[in-house]
């Protein structure tokens, strides 16, 4: 039998595993939201964060005190308050210590803290010693004045603090990130004297909306001199909603012709922004830079060295490059998720936001007021019962001496309150003897003043608000600085395309008939004298340069690019473009193009057809090509010719009846893709049939001499003997002279 809460006889309660995992995970997510990974608007501190400090403050190390070890702080810490692990709690306190890394320091680090290259570098709590800053007293100077809500610790022995009286808006003056359960904050610190600017506007003028608000907060502000180059737009925009990103970029100077990097982003390494940097040099995608070196020292934190290749390098498009791909330009998550006055997380916008904890601020100055209104009252009612054993001086000391229980006697004779003659018994001898009625009156007349200026301000919300104002005020001339991270627009970045990063070195890219492929540095090598795997020889060549793409052409009419400083040397035999690229099943590769993107080819088929294309219309980057050319039935590729001038180049084309055409270039239309139009005229049918079809379509510029070879003889034609074979486009041609009518291939010779 069981009862109504499920707890059966035998003392052990029994619940379904599905209500105690939701149970027992929603407990846990509470825990970590509330209680580990979010900051109270109040103070703007985690409660790790807060119970070192007030650990601190009870050890006495204030900014004006010796530096104590940082495991004694860290043992306070964790025996009085924290029970987790001794690691992360130094973890928090050294974040704390770092200027690096916190915009408003907490305490003041003797040793090793880490460094801006490695934030993790720190040295063990048993080798740094560490005491309070200054800022650390805007958290603690009214924790003993009646301000604090006080909760019992984990094993309530003691009792610690709820929240701390923050005098500042802690939580956006240092903003801090945490990863909570189903949600994380991210908020960017900011400049005091901007926050306390905000706030006492906000005070002077309550329905000041978000806009007059950024007049006076400009943006976030890290604790590092680099740019913040987030629009103002979408900086407003992040104060609206409560979340947003804030971008940021090194700063950089001229000096010598190098490169000086001065300032880095937040938490950004200069060891790996330089490494980054040095892998693009190391992959030769950064041609532009010759040397890099870090001459940070003690007299200069951050000083990274680039040095250009030459005084000819675009510095601003090489930087923008370098911020695109490395550390040097980093965007920061913001979420302002914060755990406000009633206790409950909640994404705020920025109005929202001060709003709050200048309600928080208004009830923490009540409570301090109240306080010392209530501790000058008691002094004045103990003063007065003091005042009355003063002037009966000689009649209490009788008392005292004679009554049994002179308390008693001495409340009933002079009206005293039990606390009263308590005050003037307790008072010793000696002192009253001391005591003159001038200066009791004197203080009580001073403490009468004090108790009317707090009731005043008590019982008047301009007041109080005013003494608010004076305070913020005061405290932002006293712990505020100058903005560190100005606020620009700047361009945005964008890195270099890969053919402006590689070197334009001359190369000529070789084409096999089996397909493989290899790049040969310079223009004089001659392809036809270089090794072929066994079975194969070369088909196809083209000259350019090491950033431009290589167009390959197949036997289907499809055309690919890759680029040339990618394909292997001409040392060794290359390697098959059938592994590089997707082309169609049986299909091989019948030529190589290479130039500017205006650069044209004559493209044609065997069939007699033909166009002009330009580059440009056949790079993609997609591995299975693009179409180029359309074949006639039973047609086939013809290996591209470059063309060099439309106006005087010339279009020649064989057949393998000894057939030859001559007509200008000029005649043939500019295509992106397509079959092309007649150049000679061949019956399709014995195309099909391949009983007739084009041996060779080529172009010969102005000037040049094309060479014909059949078996071990050749003809050479000049532009003089070239002009007997022109004739109408789409015609037959002429024949050649006996003895050439069967062409192997043709050359053409420049001077």
């Amino acid at each position: 039998m069981s009862d109504i809460s499920g707890r059966e006889d035998d003392g052990i309660e029994r619940m379904p595993l599905k209500t105690f995992t939701e149970t027992a995970y929603l407990n846990y997510s509470m825990y970590v939201i509330l209680d580990r990974a979010l900051p109270n608007i109040g103070d703007g501190m985690k409660p790790v964060q807060r119970r070192i400090v007030y650990a601190m403050s009870e050890l006495g190390l204030s900014a004006t005190a010796k530096f104590k070890k940082s495991a004694r702080t860290v043992g306070d810490v964790l025996g009085k308050f924290h029970p987790h692990g001794d690691s992360a709690c130094y973890e928090a306190m050294v974040l704390m210590a770092q200027p690096f890394s916190t915009r408003y320091p907490f305490i003041d680090g003797q040793g090793n803290w880490g460094s801006t290259d490695d934030p993790k570098s720190f040295a063990a709590m048993r080798y740094t010693e560490s005491r309070m800053t200054r800022y650390s007293e805007l958290m603690l100077s009214e924790v003993g004045l009646g301000t604090v809500d006080w909760a019992p610790n984990f094993d309530g022995t003691i009792d610690e603090p709820t929240v701390l009286p923050a005098r500042v808006p802690n939580v956006l003056l240092n903003g801090t990130t945490g990863i909570a359960v189903g949600m994380a904050t991210d908020i960017p610190p900011h400049n005091m004297r901007e926050v306390v600017s905000a706030c006492v506007h906000l005070l002077d003028e309550p329905k000041a909306d978000l806009a007059a608000l950024c007049e006076h907060i400009k943006g976030p502000d890290f604790p590092t001199d680099a740019e913040i180059i987030t629009p103002k737009a979408d900086i407003l925009k992040m104060y609206q909603s409560g979340h947003g990103s804030v971008r940021m970029r090194a700063l950089y100077e001229r000096e010598d012709g190098d490169i000086i990097i001065t300032a880095l982003p937040h938490h950004v390494s200069g060891a790996k922004v330089l490494e980054q940097i040095a892998s693009q040099m190391t992959a030769k995608k950064l041609p532009m830079v010759e040397d890099l070196r870090d001459e940070s020292d003690h007299e200069n934190p951050t000083r990274l060295v680039i040095t250009p290749r030459s005084n000819r390098v675009e510095i601003e498009p090489l930087m923008l490059h370098l911020f695109a791909t490395t550390d040097l330009e980093r965007t920061y998550r913001a979420n302002f998720n914060i755990i406000g006055i009633d206790g409950k997380p909640q994404v705020k916008d920025l109005r929202a936001l001060l709003v709050e904890w200048l309600v928080f601020r208004t009830e923490t100055v009540r409570k301090r007021l109240q306080y010392r209104l209530d501790k000058v009252n008691r002094r004045l009612h103990l003063l007065d019962g003091l005042l009355v054993a003063f002037l009966n001086l000689d009649e209490v000391i009788h008392m005292i001496r004679t009554e049994e229980k002179p308390k008693q006697v001495l409340m009933k004779r002079f009206e005293l309150s039990e606390e009263q003659a308590d005050y003037v018994l307790d008072t010793k001898l000696r002192q009253l003897a001391r005591l003159e009625e001038m200066k009791i009156r004197a203080e009580q007349e001073a403490l009468a003043k004090e108790r009317e200026t707090l009731e005043k301000t008590l019982g008047s919300k301009t007041r109080l608000k005013t003494l608010i104002r004076k305070e913020l005020i005061a405290d932002a001339e006293a712990y505020g600085d100058a903005r560190r991270s100005p606020i620009v627009e700047r361009d945005a970045a964008a890195a270099m395309d890969e053919t402006a990063l590689t070197p334009a070195e001359p190369v000529t890219v070789i084409l096999s008939e089996k397909g493989w492929v290899r790049s040969a540095k310079g223009h004089e090598m001659d392809p036809t004298s270089i090794t072929y795997k066994s079975g194969d020889s070369f088909a196809s060549a083209a000259r350019g340069r090491s950033n431009q793409p290589s167009i390959f052409i197949d036997s289907t009419g499809r055309c690919y690019a890759v680029l040339a400083h990618t394909l292997p040397s001409a040392r060794g035999h290359g390697e098959p473009l059938s592994g590089r690229l997707n082309s169609p099943d049986g299909a091989s590769f019948k030529g190589v193009m290479m130039g500017g993107a205006d650069d044209q080819y004559l493209i044609a088929s065997d069939a007699g057809y033909g166009f002009v294309s330009r580059l440009s219309t056949m790079i993609t980057k997609n591995k299975a090509g693009k179409a180029l050319l359309s074949l006639p039935k039973g047609a086939q590729v013809l290996t591209p010719a470059p063309i060099r001038n439309t106006a005087t180049d010339l279009v020649v084309t064989i057949t393998t009846e000894g057939r030859m055409l001559v007509n200008p270039v000029s005649e043939l239309p500019e295509l992106g893709k397509g079959k092309g139009i007649k150049v000679i005229g061949i019956p399709s049918k014995r195309i099909a049939e391949r009983e007739e079809y084009v041996v060779a379509m080529t172009i010969v510029p102005e000037k040049a001499t094309l060479v014909v070879y059949s078996g071990q003889r050749h003809l050479n034609l000049k532009a003089k003997d070239l002009a007997a074979y022109e004739g109408e486009r789409g015609r037959r041609g002429n024949k050649l002279p006996r003895g050439f009518q069967r062409v192997e291939r043709v050359e053409v010779e420049e001077k």
